[in-house]
């Protein structure tokens, strides 16, 4: 049985170009089927958040129209009930990452608001990656790369090929306007590779042990590649 660690955002809100606190947190797909494939294959999930706050979950993605209907937003919702893991975080700071096996980053706007200039999550993934230990990061959530930055301004992420949530879809989200910076932006200019999928589809990228997916549809390829590399 491997140990699987989920860091997942501490924040509920995520500041707009104009101050504007919108609500947001985790994207619930992004955290439960993950979570329902590594616990169905008898792995042990543990998850962190930045002080070890409980994690909010953005409200807007257990909406039917984000979960193909009201069936699938009922089974989402249903899965998150079930995610006790999610109740009790342990504090991201406090993480030893030779403790787990892989690490997973769900996604949500979250990411952009702390995880993204968190020096404890910075330090996680660095030393993850450079481990060889398999790194899963989707949607939003490679927004937290860019902590990853050493004192000599080098990010650890620099010539990795990578996806996420790219400028489009948040155009077609009705955020583009909104937002302070854009993702697919800022990994760009972090030096890294960024591939680019159709909008909404299933898109994972793989380089070395870092696998990244692009939006929500991407959690679940993400997380069986995840799976086949923990063994």
């Amino acid at each position: 049985m491997a140990k699987i660690l989920f860091v997942v955002t501490g924040a509920d809100h995520w500041t707009l170009a104009d101050g504007t606190a919108h609500p947001t947190g985790f994207w619930a797909e992004e955290a439960v089927t993950p979570y329902q494939i590594f616990t169905g294959a008898g792995h042990e999930v543990v998850v962190a958040t930045p002080g070890g706050v409980v994690p909010t979950v953005d409200r807007a993605s257990l909406a039917p129209d984000v979960n193909g209907g009201e069936e699938g937003a009922d089974k989402v919702a249903a899965g998150l009930e079930a995610f006790e893991e999610l109740r009790r975080p342990v504090a991201l700071e406090d993480v030893d990452p030779e403790a787990y096996d892989a690490v997973f980053y769900p996604g949500g706007h979250g990411p952009m608001e702390d995880l993204s200039a968190d020096p404890a999550s910075g330090r996680l993934l660095t030393e993850t990656l450079a481990s060889g230990r398999p790194l899963g990061v989707v949607c939003h959530a490679p927004a937290a790369l860019l902590a990853a930055t050493g004192p000599d301004g080098v990010n650890a992420f620099a010539g990795y090929r990578l996806t996420g949530f790219t400028n489009t879809e948040e155009a077609q989200a009705g955020f583009a306007d909104k937002a302070k910076w854009l993702l697919q932006d800022r990994l760009v200019a972090l030096g890294t590779d960024f591939q680019e999928g159709e909008p909404w589809a299933p898109f994972v990228i793989t380089d070395r042990n870092l696998v990244t997916g692009q939006n929500p549809a991407s959690a679940a390829p993400l997380a069986e590649e995840l799976l086949r590399r923990i063994g």
